[in-house]
C-alpha cells in the first residue's frame, strides 16, 4: 500500500473521477504525484483510494466504484468521495450540503444519465469534458497531460467553493444582528452573502421584506425572496412604476433625489447613499400602508 495515493482509470475521463480526485486533494488526503490512472489491478491494489475503476464500492476499504451491477444506488464516485469525507466527519452536514448542491449532485446525476442536455447549458460536468483530447485517437501521453489539466481546473472550482462557504458562515453573526430587530428591512453596513444565513436562522419566518447594504461605491435596497427555492422571487417587488428606469426618471418617479437605477424585474435598485435607499424604502412601504 502505498500511502497518500489515488488510483482511477486511465483513457478518457469525466467529471466524476477528476471531482473525486479533487475532493480528496482539496482535504489533503491525497498527493497529486501519486495520483495513478490505470485499470491494472495489481497496481490498484496498492493504492490507498481508488475511484471509479475495479468494480467495488467500500468505504471501509476507501474503494468508490459505481459501476457494478451490485450498486444501486444514485451516486458517482464523486458522490461517494464527498458522502465519506462527510462519514469520516472530515466535514459537517451543513458544509456536505452546500458543495452537493453546488456541484455534487449534478456531476453525479450527469454521469448516471439522469441529465436530459438542454441547448445552451454548460454544466460542469460539460466544462470539465471540454479538456479531454478533441481526437478520438489521442495518445495516452496527451490523455494524461488533459486529465491533469482537468483535475487543476476542478480542484481551484472546488476551493473556491469551500472559501465561499467560509466566507459565508463567518458573516453569520452579522446577518443573525440584523434579524434581531424584526424590522421589515435589513441594514447591513458592509456588502455580505447574507441570504443563505437568513434562511439558515429561520427566515422563513422573519417579517423582513427587503435587505439594504453597500453595493460598490453606492447603495443597494433589494427584496428579499420568500424561500430558498424561489431564490430570484421577492416578498413584495418594488413599485411597478419604477421599473427599468435610471437616473432623472427614476428620481421623479421615487422622490428620492440619489436614485440610479431600478431593474425591471423590480426586485432589485441602486441609490446614491444608505439615506437614499432608506427613504426610497420608506416611499414603498408608505405606498403600501396608502394601498397603492
Amino acid at each position: 500500500m502505498i500511502p497518500r495515493s489515488l488510483g482511477t482509470h486511465d483513457g478518457s475521463f469525466h467529471a466524476d473521477e477528476v471531482s473525486a480526485c479533487a475532493l480528496l486533494l482539496a482535504f489533503d488526503l491525497v498527493d497529486k504525484d501519486k495520483i495513478i490512472r490505470t485499470r491494472d489491478p495489481e497496481k490498484l491494489a496498492n493504492c490507498e483510494y481508488v475511484c471509479d475503476v475495479n468494480g467495488l464500492y467500500d468505504p471501509s476499504q476507501k474503494r468508490f466504484d459505481h459501476h457494478q451491477l451490485s450498486y444501486e444506488g444514485e451516486s458517482s464516485s464523486a458522490g461517494m468521495v464527498w458522502l465519506f469525507l462527510r462519514d469520516q466527519k472530515i466535514i459537517d452536514n451543513s458544509l456536505y450540503d452546500f458543495i452537493n448542491e453546488a456541484a455534487v449532485i449534478g456531476v453525479d446525476a450527469h454521469d448516471n444519465g439522469k441529465v436530459m442536455q438542454e441547448d445552451g447549458v454548460a454544466t460542469f460536468s460539460h466544462v470539465i469534458a471540454g479538456f479531454v483530447p478533441v481526437e478520438y485517437s489521442a495518445s495516452s501521453e496527451e490523455l494524461e497531460k488533459a486529465f491533469f489539466e482537468a483535475l487543476d481546473f476542478a480542484l481551484g472550482f472546488f476551493q473556491r467553493l469551500l472559501k465561499r462557504y467560509a466566507y459565508t458562515e463567518s458573516c453569520g453573526d452579522k446577518v443573525a444582528t440584523a434579524m434581531e430587530t424584526k424590522e421589515k428591512v435589513l441594514l447591513f453596513e458592509d456588502a455580505i452573502p447574507w441570504q443563505k444565513k437568513f434562511f439558515d436562522l429561520g427566515g422563513l419566518e422573519h417579517p423582513a421584506l427587503f435587505i439594504i447594504m453597500p453595493a460598490g461605491a453606492h447603495w443597494k435596497l433589494r427584496g428579499i425572496p420568500p424561500n430558498t427555492e424561489d431564490k430570484m422571487g421577492v416578498r413584495m417587488p418594488l413599485p411597478e412604476e419604477w421599473a427599468g428606469l435610471r437616473d432623472e426618471e427614476l428620481q421623479k418617479a421615487s422622490g428620492v433625489p440619489g436614485a440610479i437605477f431600478c431593474h425591471k424585474g423590480r426586485f432589485i435598485s441602486i441609490w446614491e447613499t444608505k439615506e437614499d435607499a432608506q427613504n426610497a424604502l420608506a416611499n414603498v412601504l408608505k405606498g403600501v400602508g396608502e394601498g397603492r
